[in-house]
């Protein structure tokens, strides 16, 4: 029986990000003569919100429980965020389609436009990514980096937050003044460049002219003030906040991405769906890229628990591998370039492995997962998420 025009349950989970992701999957499919309905479902990294993920002892505590559901028949496929997914996975359960990748890069995210050689010295920088900590590390040994935690637009709603309140603050405080006839204002730095002493706008007219992200960060209530946070190129892009905050895009070739970072997966169960799915919306090129990666990372065998980046880019008949293991300081590290046969791309992808492995690879990994084991060791902010 044909897969065309049938009903497919696809399930996804239930952030806004992850709503987004599984939307372009549906209108993909349907424009290829699918009917489509989305299926949230909740899963242990979604229950777990005030941990950090890498405490689940192992990667796909956003991956498992759609898959789960796909296994037992409930639903017919599920959207994955591709470096959300576990290396090992059911041999029943296939990634049956990989959409072209969006960016795959980290954005640092500042609420005036500073880039990172412009944070001071001390600066407080957001993620609670491993990788991105020991790449900020090895890059600004001076900053401080605490753990960021929440949605993408939660994430960047703190880092906001006690910028755009300040400003609000101030005009409000400015106004009372006028109306009690004090003084028009207090001195003070302004992080929208106007007359802190004399406003042209007011604070209404402040308010009016945020953006809807801005408007909410508030009444967001601070625990940490951010000088800067890093987020996934892609996850902004998706939740359409490109532009809406200042950003800088952090070269890769230093802040090599997650394996599989900016990609989607859609998993279903070996068989004439999974194969219809492959053929409405894989993206060849990009699957192979994954491919690469996701190889890379089964090999070495860091999953979340080790700062891990690796990026490949096919370039002619060659993938370029660019990977980079390093220790949760940022200190030690071993990393490679490599050009790699597209038409032996998984062989040679472990040859890469294996040579990481026995320069050094290992043991850092090693020693991030005793880290990782001993959380009296690893300390705060020595977590990460996936997302």
């Amino acid at each position: 029986m044909s897969t065309r025009g049938r009903h497919v349950q696809l399930a996804t989970r239930g952030s806004e990000l992850a709503r987004r992701q599984a939307t372009t999957v549906k209108e993909r499919l349907e424009d290829r003569r699918f009917e489509v309905s989305l299926v949230e479902v909740e899963t242990e990294g979604d229950r777990i919100r005030d941990e950090l993920i890498h405490r689940l002892g192992k990667k796909g505590a956003f991956v498992r429980s759609l898959d789960q559901r796909v296994l037992s028949g409930d639903l017919d496929a599920a959207v994955h965020s591709m470096k959300d997914m576990p290396t090992e996975s059911p041999p029943e359960l296939l990634v049956a389609g990989v959409p072209e990748r969006a960016r795959p890069g980290d954005l640092l995210l500042t609420p005036g436009g500073a880039d990172l050689s412009e944070l001071p010295g001390g600066a407080t920088v957001g993620t609670s990514s491993l990788r991105r900590k020991a790449q900020l590390l090895a890059t600004r040994s001076d900053l401080d980096v605490e753990p960021l935690r929440g949605n993408v637009d939660t994430r960047v709603e703190k880092l906001l937050a006690p910028h755009r309140q300040r400003e609000h603050q101030r005009r409000l405080e400015a106004e009372e003044s006028e109306g009690e006839g004090g003084d028009d204002g207090n001195e003070s730095d302004s992080d929208d460049g106007e007359d802190a002493q004399t406003f042209e706008r007011t604070a209404q007219e402040y308010f009016e002219e945020l953006s809807p992200i801005e408007q909410r960060a508030l009444g967001r209530e601070i625990d940490i003030e951010y000088d800067a946070i890093v987020l996934a190129a892609a996850g902004l892009d998706r939740m359409g906040l490109d532009g809406q905050v200042a950003s800088q895009e952090l070269p890769p070739a230093d802040f090599v991405p997650s394996p599989g970072q900016g990609a989607l997966a859609v998993t279903a169960q070996e068989g004439e769906l999974a194969q219809a799915v492959n053929d409405a919306i894989d993206h060849p090129r990009t699957r192979t890229e994954t491919t690469v990666e996701r190889i890379v990372l089964e090999e070495l065998g860091g999953g979340c628990i080790a700062p891990i980046g690796v990026h490949a880019v096919i370039q002619g008949e060659y993938v370029h591998a660019t990977v980079r293991v390093q220790d949760t300081t940022g200190t030690e590290e071993v990393s490679a370039n490599r050009d790699l046969p597209v038409a032996d791309h998984p062989a040679a992808a472990s040859d890469l492995a294996a040579d990481l492995r026995e320069r050094g690879a290992a043991g850092l990994i090693d020693a991030a997962r005793e880290t990782q084991e001993d959380p009296a060791a690893a300390g705060p902010g020595e977590g990460d998420t996936v997302r």
